[in-house]
């Protein structure tokens, strides 16, 4: 993203949005449900900060704290439309009842609105996923084919939707781990890779090279190499569209995110951080093929070395393990299970430890983030902030740096800071930086 220097023009958020998903699975049909539940006033946006958040602006003393939806130009929740593609041909209702999240008796209420959203047959290659089987697949053809169907795909549902505007939230499976090649290092290389059907092109990057090349942003809920290699990144910046990932931040990794920065504050070491994870959804069943996996192990392994910086403190984090375990346990479903043994030590060198057992809901985390991503994106696109979006850094497990010498920031409290002072900047007003009289902090 460019640097910020004066407050941008903002195209208004009149008309529909398009909210297109790549994997209309857990996480997907809980998004949607959820959102025309609120809609109907049958439940609360609980977990969406640009529903539910608050911004102060100007003093504490000023008493001006505002709700974030009605301080930015956001789209409403009524604006919404929503569609995307699936390699399972369930409409969003038969879906959302498989996925086992949301209870049948809320579900009922909005049967026939869930119903009438069917997904698109879903480019897939079974060498990515390898433990995915559907049959709501696009025929075979080269990927460069494959491309141009998603591009029709995503042009008819505008046009069919009498959308204004789009943007792209991928729901969709972790891939299987794979580097960047020569094929990704420049958009020509790309589009001649897609044209001879390159292998080392996933399907998510097709369906990101589709949205960028008609102007959607896009936001990578996976882990998987979506929209962060060079060719991506020069069809963002000659398209001027803006872009943020990868893979969402829920459970044991949010949890990460909140107690390392208050770990390294107070200096206190930490000798070594076990974690393990038990979920029973498409997602278990997709992660217990180890390709896949070493996908969601990269995401989650980076978050500690970035927040504790071992090279900089050495005495507390220079020694630390760091473990990372999935495993596939179907009676579980959607509520996944995460441990964590954290063993910590603090003055003189005293060991201690830190038990963490969270029982949480996999799709009920991740709802709310990609309504908020969906919302902040397609603010940020009407912004004319093309791009990688490292402000919304906050929401991702291994967020997507502005360039490949710059680290991410994985501290979720100035992720947060960081987050509010660019809406504000959007705006018009201060950041607030916490200096100045102590009136002002």
């Amino acid at each position: 993203m460019a640097a910020l220097t004066s407050k941008p023009d903002i195209a208004p958020a009149a008309g529909k949005v398009g909210v297109l998903l790549p994997g209309m699975g857990a996480v997907g049909t809980t998004f949607i449900s959820g959102v025309i539940a609120i809609r109907r006033g049958l439940a609360k946006p609980i977990g969406s900060l640009t529903q539910m958040g608050t911004i102060r602006l100007g003093k504490r003393t000023d008493g001006n704290v505002q709700l974030i939806k009605d301080y930015l130009p956001l789209a409403g929740l009524d604006d919404l439309v929503f569609g995307g593609w699936d390699v399972f041909s369930d409409n969003a209702y038969v879906a959302a009842k498989r996925a086992g999240v949301l209870e049948e008796k809320l579900l009922e209420q909005m049967r026939e609105e869930l119903e009438a959203i069917k997904p698109m047959p879903a480019v897939f290659e079974q060498e990515y996923v390898r433990n995915l089987h559907g049959d709501n697949i696009k025929p075979d053809a080269s990927k460069w084919e494959w491309a141009q169907s998603l591009i029709a795909d995503i042009e008819n549902f505008k046009a069919t939707n009498g959308c204004d505007r789009l943007v792209a939230v991928w729901c969709g499976s972790t891939e299987i781990y794979k580097q960047p090649t020569a094929v990704h290092q420049s958009l020509a290389a790309f589009e001649q890779g897609l044209k001879d059907s390159d292998p080392d092109i996933a399907p998510s990057q097709i369906y990101a090279y589709a949205l960028l090349s008609l102007g959607v942003p896009m936001a990578n809920g996976a882990p998987n190499l979506t929209v962060d290699f060079p060719a991506m990144m020069e069809l963002a910046r000659k398209n001027k569209v803006a872009v943020t990932g990868k893979d969402f931040k829920t459970g044991q990794t949010l949890m990460k995110t909140i107690l390392a920065p208050g770990l390294k504050a107070r200096m206190l070491g930490v000798a070594g951080w076990y974690s393990t994870n038990i979920l029973g959804n498409r997602d278990g069943e997709v992660l217990d093929d180890p390709d896949s996996f070493k996908s969601k192990e990269v995401s989650k392994l980076g978050v500690l070395d970035t927040i504790f910086e071992p090279e900089r403190n050495p005495d507390l984090y220079g020694d630390m393990h760091h473990v990372v375990r999935i495993n596939y346990y179907p009676p579980r479903g959607d509520n996944k299970e995460g441990w964590d043994n954290i063993d910590i030590f603090g003055w003189l060198g005293y060991p201690m430890q830190i038990k963490i057992d969270f029982l949480c809901r996999d799709s009920i985390l991740a709802a709310p983030i990609v309504l908020d991503l969906a919302l902040l994106m397609d603010l940020s696109q009407r912004a004319g902030m093309s791009g990688v979006q490292e402000w919304l850094s906050f929401y991702w497990k291994s967020p997507q740096p502005v360039q490949d010498d710059v680290y991410p920031e994985h501290d979720l409290f100035i992720q947060l800071t960081k987050l509010k002072n660019t809406m504000r900047y959007l705006m018009g007003d201060e950041p607030i930086t916490h200096l100045g009289n102590e009136y002002y902090d």
